[in-house]
């Protein structure tokens, strides 16, 4: 094996290196904007219950 084969060689499993960090980049990005929105979603709840609570102790209030 010449030292151009070995430079191919080395080359193209850097490449392959590069393209797996690259997907495993993709994958993690991917986890963490559904954990985002899922946060999300979770803090747009608890405000719709809190407010309705809110409204609740207020109708209470108003008709006691």
């Amino acid at each position: 094996m010449g030292i151009k084969d070995q430079f191919q060689d080395k080359a193209e499993q850097l490449k392959e290196q590069a393209q797996k960090a690259r997907e495993g980049a993709q994958d993690e990005a991917s986890e963490r904007r559904q954990q985002a929105q899922e946060r999300g979603q979770q803090q747009a709840q608890r405000g719709q219950q809190q407010a309705q609570d809110a409204a609740d102790d207020a109708q209470d209030r108003f008709e006691s």
